[in-house]
């Protein structure tokens, strides 16, 4: 399997920096558009909180791409201009690499991964969690998802943390860097709150369109927070 994912998180500081990433939200897309290799992308911004957060961040801002190959990717990043651009705008910027281990559910109607990686319990996992929210529901999402985010906090096992979206309150996403796939299932399956919300999801029909979907993270490039996360990827080696 050829294919792999990157996740690409910028930070910018001072309020032309962050206008001119804020305006990339639609002016970045003829940069991306008919790319060799970029079989799917998704340019984000993202939430104050850990996970699901009706605050937006203006300062961070992400870039998700499916690439059919890493020599592709790593073209992309080595050369493109709005990339660099990008970077050259950024006080701290960080790409994790990715590989598909399980896919549920479909992103604007597509599912972009292709799985083929094994997951090891006691080596780091990334998982993504996206949801297009019903417009009828938004009230009743928001007033319980926030407990959730909060909780994330108070585990170790957790690496990193930060909610993404492509549209504020509608479209959000989370994407989490567990130290442990061990960490990461003690967390979805025995926070109270976590449990509370993955049933209300299911009795109250929140979402429209969901994707859930965990990776092997094998390379970061960059530091975040001051922090090179590929420390993470010896755990257990």
């Amino acid at each position: 399997m050829n294919q792999i994912t990157t996740c690409s998180f910028f930070n910018l500081q001072g309020n032309t920096n962050k206008l001119w990433a804020f305006t990339q939200m639609q002016l970045g897309h003829k940069h991306l558009k008919n790319l060799d290799g970029l079989v799917f992308y998704k340019l984000l911004g993202t939430g104050a909180e850990n996970g699901f957060s009706i605050k937006p961040n203006f300062g961070t801002y992400a870039l998700l791409g499916v690439w059919e190959s890493e020599d592709k990717a790593q073209h992309f990043f080595t050369s493109n201009t709005f990339f660099k651009n990008y970077q050259s705008r950024c006080s701290e910027s960080m790409t994790v690499f990715l590989k598909s281990a399980e896919v549920h559910g479909q992103w604007d109607g597509k599912q972009p991964f292709v799985s083929g990686a094994k997951l090891n319990t006691l080596k780091p996992i990334l998982v993504l969690t996206r949801a297009s929210i019903r417009l009828s529901k938004l009230i009743s999402f928001w007033r319980r998802v926030g407990p959730v985010s909060l909780s994330l906090e108070k585990y170790t096992g957790l690496a990193f943390s930060i909610g993404i979206g492509e549209w504020p309150l509608i479209q959000q996403a989370t994407i989490s860097l567990w130290k442990t796939q061990a960490e990461m299932l003690d967390y979805a399956y025995k926070n109270q709150k976590h449990k509370e919300v993955v049933m209300l999801t299911r009795k109250l029909n929140w979402y429209k369109e969901e994707m859930f979907a965990r990776f092997v993270p094998y390379k970061f490039e960059g530091a975040w927070k001051g922090e090179n996360l590929n420390k993470w990827l010896s755990v257990n080696s």
